[in-house]
């Protein structure tokens, strides 16, 4: 074979240089096959004869670039220190030597560049020393990892955090009085005037933290990508998952939240569980809102080369956070079922449903958000239930102890004050009773009201319907009928109060609030016809014998002193019944001075002459008009007074 020459100048020669390198460097030949080759590609054109000396020259230096690279990486493992000055070397920490830790991570991608690009294949013994170089570097990479991770994790600031929090508060005022043991209260003391519960806390949208000094993160870039490059992505995923996972462990117990069973929950008393309940509430919150936004974009930084790796990593981390709270939430929602627990109930039902938008745009893990799914539709149903079961307690509260001055009953003020704050979650209460419109199938239509209420505004009726029903059945626990009519009227007052002044109107409408006052004004003419009809009937003619000027003294004594009598008992009792609200006891005043004073004033014009000139005449005639109208004054104040000889005594 003869070798052929062809002269076309040094760059063609450079260029069929370059090509036979590349050819070389791909089959990535053991050095006697590549001599080989090289022999025959000299015999096809002379101007091959050179590269082997060009394949030497460029072996020579990946040697010592290699060898350069591996006396850093062993400088730095403990293992291979010979020296007390590399020892020293190596106990420095890695964020205090920032020269030697940028020389590590040249020799580190020296050694992988050299790996990759081939120049150090054809030689095992190197390649053997190049894969022990690179686990022990791997090594290295993966504590220094873990260390500045640790170093530079930035402690929860809780106070910042809740100085954040836009707490919402509904109140009702205390001085609508005690619920009864039978209701134990729900609300939470805020002062001594003021009952609350507090809605839960909410966050600025512009609420951002640092969870790693962001000085670091670069450096912690640049360890994980020479860790990712060289094949041990897996170990360093494992290393940020495991030292991140505990942080937000750390940051669950700053927020008070505690590692507990679901058996440990439910044996909690409710005072207790309450507030881990408002606990959990706001560690959701914060923990969605604040650290595990701040997590994704930790990944998103550190990892930002790999979506595969960064979304691996985001879930390894968050998972044992969400978990801890999701089993809580369970815990909660399979629990024994009680009225003062629904308001937690829903705030958890709505943190929990903000939150499982959030998991579904951060997780690509379907377990994750399957699991919040199913706690979240537990809470749903524990919350509906609750509602459903508080009905049933409102329908069957048989206290039979009466208020024994006609006040608003605790089962009043404990129902409307619950419903008035159920309403702030009328949207959610919607949605969870929408499917079982049946339940309110016994209300009555009035005038297609039914038709365009919500289905909350439904079972509202339904259940303020079975308060009235339950306080009608109290209300025959008094023997006095006007006491009877005294305490439906303060009580349905109540409720349509309640009603008027809030957004309950909203939902129950303008016409429910007239229908009730017609009612309360029923009462009202029972009450008067009851109790003063006796009275008034001592007040007329008939019976007497004769007209105004041969009547009957004896008659006419007889009747003063059966009025006086009727009066007198009346004053006593009904000073010491209560009519709380200021406006019902005054036109209950009026109406009764508008029928008793005139009838008085008009029977005493036309006999009382009669018996003013006799003997005793104080005796019969014992008050004027003015003094009854004064004494009126003190009926339905709560305080039982005696009237004696015009003048007002208290027992």
């Amino acid at each position: 074979m003869t070798t052929t020459t062809t002269n076309l100048g040094a760059g063609s020669e450079d260029r069929v240089m370059a090509t036979a390198q590349q050819i070389l460097k791909s089959l990535n030949t053991p050095k006697e096959v590549r001599e080989d080759m090289l022999l025959i590609f000299s015999s096809f054109d002379n101007r091959l004869s050179n590269i082997t000396d060009l394949i030497n020259e460029n072996s020579d230096s990946a040697g010592v670039r290699f060898d350069a690279a591996e006396k850093v990486i062993l400088q730095w493992d403990s293992s291979s220190s010979s020296s007390n000055a590399d020892a020293s070397r190596h106990s420095l920490p890695w964020e205090d030597s920032p020269d030697e830790a940028a020389e590590y991570l040249s020799a580190v991608d020296e050694i992988l560049h050299l790996v990759v690009d081939m120049s150090i294949r054809s030689d095992n013994k190197i390649m053997d020393r190049a894969e022990t170089a690179i686990q022990m570097a791997m090594s290295r990479l993966e504590d220094e990892f873990r260390l500045v991770l640790i170093r530079n994790t930035v402690p929860l600031d809780s106070e910042r955090l809740y100085g954040s929090i836009r707490r919402v508060s509904l109140s009702f005022a205390a001085n609508d009085g005690e619920i009864g043991e039978e209701f134990e209260s729900f609300a939470e003391v805020d002062s001594e005037r003021g009952c609350f519960h507090e809605r839960g806390p909410s966050f600025g949208d512009d609420l951002c933290v640092d969870l790693i000094n962001p000085d670091a993160v670069m450096e912690l870039k640049e360890i994980a990508d020479r860790m990712i490059n060289a094949g041990y992505e897996k170990e360093c995923v494992q290393a940020y998952s495991n030292v991140r996972r505990d942080a937000l462990d750390e940051c669950l117990v700053i927020l008070g939240v505690e590692k507990l069973s679901i058996e440990e929950v439910q044996k909690i008393e409710w005072k207790a569980l309450d507030e881990k309940m408002k606990k959990w509430i706001q560690a959701v919150k914060i923990t969605v809102r604040v650290l595990l936004n701040g997590e994704k974009r930790l990944c998103d930084q550190i990892f930002n080369g790999s979506n595969s790796i960064k979304e691996i990593c985001f879930n390894e981390t968050a998972k044992g956070c969400v978990m801890q709270l999701l089993n809580f939430g369970e815990a909660v929602a399979i629990g024994k079922r009680s009225s003062e627990k629904l308001f937690r109930i829903l705030d958890m039902y709505d943190v929990l449903a903000d939150a499982l938008l959030e998991f579904e745009m951060m997780f690509t893990d379907e377990y994750m958000c399957t699991e919040a799914k199913g706690v979240l539709a537990g809470l749903g149903d524990a919350a509906k239930g609750t509602f459903l079961e508080f009905e049933n307690a409102v329908k069957n509260e048989a206290s039979k102890k009466p208020m024994q001055n006609g006040e608003i009953h605790p089962l009043t003020r404990y129902v409307m004050n619950y419903v008035k704050l159920l309403v702030d979650y009328s949207e959610t209460l919607n949605s969870l009773l929408e499917n079982d419109e049946d339940e309110a199938d016994g209300l009555k239509s009035e005038d297609g009201e039914l038709e365009t209420m919500t289905p909350f505004a439904k079972r509202l009726l339904l259940l303020i319907s079975s308060l009235e029903s339950n306080l009608e059945e109290k209300s025959k626990l008094y023997e006095d009928g006007a006491l009877h009519c005294i305490f439906l009227m303060n009580n349905n007052l109540y409720i349509v109060q309640k009603v008027k002044d809030s957004e309950l109107r909203k939902l129950l409408g303008d016409n429910w609030v007239r229908k009730r006052r017609g009612s309360i004004r029923q009462y009202a003419t029972s009450y008067l016809r009851t109790c003063w009809t006796k009275a008034l009937h001592c007040l007329k003619d008939e019976g007497i014998g004769g007209s105004s000027n041969n009547a009957s003294k004896v008659a006419l004594k007889e009747r003063f002193k059966s009025f006086n009598a009727c009066f007198e008992d009346i004053y006593r009792i009904q000073t010491g019944w209560k009519v709380p609200d200021p406006q019902l006891r005054e036109e209950l005043r009026i109406s009764i001075s508008e029928k008793v004073i005139p009838a008085y004033r008009s029977f005493m014009g036309r006999f009382g002459s009669q018996l003013e000139s006799g003997r005793h005449a104080g005796k019969y005639i014992k008050y004027t008009p003015e003094d009854l109208e004064n004494y009126l004054l003190d009926l339905f104040e709560g305080s039982p007074l005696v009237l004696h000889h015009m003048r007002r005594k208290s027992t």
